[in-house]
């Protein structure tokens, strides 16, 4: 497939990426055990004496006025850095101690060390640049119609960039590995009409969306039949040989439309109520080809197609006309099949879905659990050359993406968003771990020589949202102070240090601290009973003047997220760096970082797709 030269922007260089991740690394592991605090253990371990030297007023006046939460850096951006001096920086924590004595130039130093303020990213606008060339975007639905604001925002940016990246690679395949729900995935079929494999660890996902799809059928099938009157109709008024059959004729079809409509309206009503809050056009189950839908609309219509009623080309633009299958009511119950009976079936149904088409707007979702070692060909039995992708892959799968991509000549191309960092298995973390395992942290050879580890509660920090804090978006003190009482409690009165069991999200559903302790205990399977309420608001008098420290204490970790954030993705960069086979690596954001806080890609094309 031909196809013309397009030069993509110019890269990070491999040497630069690498000596921003040095000097990032340098950073955080100064801050580390600021990191790798716990703030359930905030009193019992005495956390704030431990350390931080000033006053908690005095560490959120310096991180408004001078850090992350204030204005940018004069003259930095996305693309160029101010000039500081590292050294300058190490000065913030006492050497000794490595208690945080100079807040002013910790928050300096977080901003400046965020990918923001590294330089490091390529904007995605000369991405988009790079790839589009003179072609048009694609125009049609609009995710915000079957998502909330914070998927449609995602799906949309994300699908627009994969479009391109395909477009440019001349292929037509997309693999989206963790593809949950299939949002991405249903819209980059729909909407650009591209060859999807969604895969996804959980079987859940694809039997909801095998339910939803039964449902839709009904109500796909009565739009298919009013689009085809609305063609016919619109035809019937363009001929005025016969204006009287004509009349008649749109008659006809207006009153059959009109008792198709109260008829669907009457019979599923319920059904389109649990439908479209639960997004049930993009979490469809299977995309098959939209040849009979042509067929049936086109042949002598596609003149008319223009002119079509705004809903009803708005569902036409959804979903082809044989998008759902329907299992057969002669098929034994699926309740009465053995366990073995269920997993055979359901690997014959996806080999004989992934065979029985080859071509194009196919959505599949294929329940897999993806390692490093995973071989897509036994997943996809029509694997060709494809883009993978992945819009918020949890943990080690986001790097497991890079692993394959790099592996397998057949990926062309990657877009990965990774999320949940602390799901993050570390290599350094546990040291009488097995040696050979693949670990999702760290990737790159630097960190590995350095034997680097940040710990999972610094990975925790790294989910946390500064951009949301900067704009207002309070953090949960009050939730967290409860917690780090009844650590106390727990300690103190039943001397238990470590528990399997957790809390979860008792604090919503308590009225007071009394009831939070009584709730907590009782799902901790601790006796409560010998604990009276008057004990209880003992401790929450004793450590109540004491919550502006766990405040800061929590601002504080907020401000360093995103440091942590980017040697996990600089990690990644200079991995793909490392590779020989690819032409073009880069970290874009993608995303409002307000709207999705993980907003940053990692992009790579292979130097064969680039020719």
């Amino acid at each position: 497939m031909s196809r013309p030269a397009r030069a993509l922007p110019p890269q990070l260089p491999a040497a630069a990426a690498a000596r921003a991740l040095r000097r990032a690394a340098r950073f955080v592991r100064r801050a580390l055990p600021l990191c790798r605090a716990h703030t359930v253990e905030f009193f019992t371990r005495g956390l704030w004496e431990r350390l931080v030297v000033p006053p908690p007023h005095t560490v959120l006046e310096a991180l408004r006025a001078a850090g992350p939460l204030a204005r940018p850096l004069a003259g930095a951006s996305d693309s160029a850095a101010a000039p500081c001096d590292d050294d300058m920086f190490s000065s913030a924590f006492c050497e000794n101690s490595e208690k945080l004595i100079d807040v002013h130039l910790f928050a300096l130093a977080a901003k400046y060390y965020s990918l923001s303020n590294l330089g490091v990213c390529t904007p995605l606008e000369d991405v988009l640049g790079a790839l589009k060339g003179n072609s048009q975007g694609a125009t049609g639905i609009k995710a915000d119609e079957f998502m909330n604001n914070k998927k449609s925002h995602e799906v949309q940016v994300m699908s627009e960039l994969v479009d391109n990246i395909v477009n440019y690679c001349g292929i037509k395949q997309v693999i989206d590995i963790g593809s949950g729900k299939g949002y991405l995935s249903s819209f980059l079929s729909m909407q650009y009409n591209l060859k999807v494999y969604g895969i996804d660890s959980s079987n859940s996902n694809t039997d909801g969306a095998h339910e939803r799809n039964r449902k839709l059928k009904k109500h796909w099938r009565a739009y298919q039949s009013r689009g085809r009157a609305n063609l016919k109709t619109q035809s019937l008024e363009k001929t005025n040989d016969r204006p009287v059959e004509s009349e008649m004729k749109s008659k006809m079809i207006n009153e059959e439309l009109l008792n198709n409509a109260k008829s669907l309206q009457s019979r599923d009503q319920v059904i389109m109520q649990d439908l479209v809050p639960s997004c049930g056009f993009t979490e469809m189950g299977t995309f098959e080809t939209r040849t009979e839908t042509e067929a049936d609309l086109m042949p002598q219509t596609k003149s008319h197609e223009g002119k079509l009623s705004e809903e009803v080309l708005a569902i036409l633009n959804v979903l082809p006309a044989d998008a759902v299958e329907v299992f057969s009511s002669s098929h034994r119950n699926w309740g009465e099949l053995c366990e073995e009976e269920k997993v055979q079936r359901k690997k014959t149904s996806l080999k004989t879905k992934a065979t029985k088409s080859s071509e194009s707007n196919l959505y599949l979702p294929l329940t897999s659990c993806i390692t490093a070692e995973t071989e897509l060909s036994d997943i996809v039995t029509d694997l060709e050359d494809c883009v993978m992708v992945g819009l918020h892959t949890c943990g080690d799968l986001a790097a497991n993406t890079l692993r394959i991509f790099a592996a397998k000549p057949e990926v062309k191309a990657v877009c990965s968003v990774g999320c949940c960092y602390h799901l993050l298995s570390e290599q350094f973390e546990n040291q009488e771990e097995c040696c050979d395992k693949v670990w999702g942290f760290p990737m790159c050879q630097y960190l590995k020589d350095k034997g680097w580890c940040c710990g999972r509660n610094a990975r925790m920090s790294a989910c946390l949202a500064l951009e949301r804090v900067a704009v207002g978006q309070m953090l949960p003190t009050e939730s967290l102070f409860y917690r780090a009482v009844l650590q106390v409690i727990i300690e103190e009165m039943y001397g238990v240090t470590k528990s399997d069991r957790h809390v979860g999200k008792t604090f919503s559903k308590s009225s007071s601290f009394v009831d939070y302790v009584r709730r907590s205990l009782k799902k901790l399977e601790l006796d409560d009973s010998k604990l009276p309420d008057s004990c209880i608001m003992d401790y929450y008098e004793k450590y109540k003047h004491r919550m502006n420290e766990l405040e800061a204490f929590n601002m504080l970790k907020v401000v360093l997220a995103p440091c942590i954030e980017v040697l996990i993705l600089l990690d990644r960069l200079c991995y793909l760096k490392e590779q020989e086979n690819i032409a073009w690596s880069g970290l874009v954001k993608l995303f409002d970082p307000v709207k999705s806080p993980r907003c940053y890609a990692v992009i790579a094309l292979k130097e064969e797709s680039c020719s």
